[in-house]
């Protein structure tokens, strides 16, 4: 891989280099490997995550070698530069119409998608549901048997180059019109209630102890999360801020999908 990355690290910065036979080659060569799921723009590192900032930047300059085609399916047209993902039987993935994945967008076996949208470069595991109109933004992580509940907007990120892609690890409940972004870690077992926002500046408030504890970034793993508001001064006056609340956790001694269902009775969390 590092000659590849030398060749996608001198083309990034010499875009003139995007003519050159093998730069291209190169560059077809790592969306196809995004696309078969053997190649990712980030990936598990013992307790972090790695990110391959060498990848994001092969499919940025994905786009300027590929031109506009019009692309029909039925009595449907399409006017992009980009092929749509195929295939589907022989790769075990559920599509229902008009569920939408770009080429360049790994899907494994299991994965179900409601009428719903992937874009290039994202990864969504083995047993995940992307409920409908919930989208999967352009390099976005998702785990195994995560649910993507309806509506949900999970943020891509291509630019700038050194920012983290969202990343929703295994087994998390992501509730109705959720929206992550700006490389938010969502760790294995949260769940989100319905409507809670989470961009790299929220504050994610844990009322569960006796004193409230602040996390930005990141939800730890198993916890439940619902929509909240704090009180900020402005110089016109104090105002609500939106934030969210940690308020529990999934109980370790039942399984997950008696755990999930106690944490949201438990908790009156909307989903």
């Amino acid at each position: 891989m590092t000659e590849i990355e030398t060749i996608i690290n001198k083309a990034w910065d010499d875009r003139a280099l995007l003519k050159n036979a093998e730069t291209v080659k190169t560059i077809e060569y790592i969306v196809e490997e995004l696309d078969k799921g053997r190649l990712r723009v980030a990936e598990p590192n013992g307790d972090s995550w790695k990110v391959n900032d060498w990848v994001k930047k092969a499919v940025i300059l994905y786009f300027p070698i590929r031109q506009m085609e019009t692309i029909e399916i039925g009595p449907m047209e399409f006017h992009d530069k980009m092929k749509l993902k195929n295939n589907y039987a022989q790769l075990g993935v559920r599509v229902v119409p008009h569920a939408v994945a770009r080429y360049g967008a790994f899907l494994a076996k299991g994965v179900i998608m409601m009428p719903s949208y992937v874009n290039i470069g994202a990864y969504v595991d083995s047993g995940t549901m992307v409920d409908t109109w919930a989208t999967v933004g352009s390099c976005a992580q998702i785990g195994k048997d995560v649910h993507l509940s309806g509506g949900v907007g999970i943020g891509g990120v291509l630019e700038p180059v050194q920012a983290a892609p969202v990343v929703i690890e295994d087994g998390c409940f992501i509730g109705s019109r959720c929206i992550v972004v700006e490389g938010v870690l969502v760790e294995k077992e949260a769940v989100l209630g319905a409507n809670v926002v989470l961009t790299m500046s929220t504050k994610i408030i844990d009322v569960t102890g006796g004193e409230p504890v602040e996390l930005k970034g990141r939800v730890p793993a198993r916890s439940v999360v619902i929509p909240g508001s704090y009180t900020k001064k402005f110089p016109a006056g104090e105002y609500q801020v939106p934030c969210a609340l940690i308020i529990g956790r999934r109980k370790a001694s039942t399984d997950l999908k008696t755990s999930l269902n106690d944490s949201l009775r438990e908790f009156n969390v909307a989903v």
